[in-house]
């Protein structure tokens, strides 16, 4: 007599969510604190020679950089696992941030309130190319904290885009990050389906 199991495995459903933002806003921390995997990274020391070339003076204490990408994993649920990519913040290896949103449902844009003139150019970056995208402002110590709104307004963003406040040391803070871009890029899925089925 053959049994059969009475719960068919299902196949876990994977994807993959771009962590972006300027230099310095905590992008690798992001990925480090939430990842439960140790993350890949691609990091090299800051020198004297981007002295000129990269703009130091918001973090005088940085000691490295991400030159390529930041790489981790998260299990969401059973069946679902983001694979978290988190992008180079100089301006000059933004070269690469193509080739790193190939195949992303969305991304979390990360901004320090302290330069939120670094933020225009990811958050153009993610409208043109029609990828879902929320903003998190990570609270950095001793910056001075704003309600929401007003850094919304402050970056001109669409009121449909999500805007969240968080400690990118903070794993359950940064997870939370990672389900509403779930969330969101699910939610815009479904209306374009929608739209397109009418």
């Amino acid at each position: 007599m053959d049994f059969e199991t009475t719960k068919a495995q299902r196949a876990a459903a994977s994807t993959k969510i771009v962590i972006a933002g300027g230099f310095g806003v905590g992008k690798s921390t992001l990925v480090g604190a939430v990842s439960e995997i140790d993350p890949l990274r691609t990091e090299a020391l800051v020198t004297n020679e981007s002295e000129g070339v990269d703009d130091l003076a918001a973090v005088p204490t940085k000691a490295t950089t991400t030159v390529a990408m930041d790489f981790g994993r998260l299990t969401l649920a059973e069946d679902l696992v983001l694979y978290l990519f988190g992008t180079p913040g100089q301006r000059r290896f933004w070269f690469m941030w193509d080739d790193l949103c190939r195949g992303a449902i969305g991304a979390i844009v990360l901004v320090d309130v302290a330069r939120l003139d670094e933020s225009f150019s990811p958050l153009d970056y993610f409208e043109s190319k029609g990828i879902p995208f929320i903003v998190a402002v990570n609270e950095f110590d001793g910056v001075p904290r704003y309600p929401t709104e007003e850094i919304a307004a402050a970056l001109a963003l669409p009121p449909e885009v999500p805007i969240i406040s968080l400690d990118a040391r903070d794993r359950e803070q940064a997870k939370g990050a990672l389900v509403k871009i779930t969330e969101y890029a699910l939610m815009r899925l479904r209306e374009s389906l929608t739209v397109n089925a009418n």
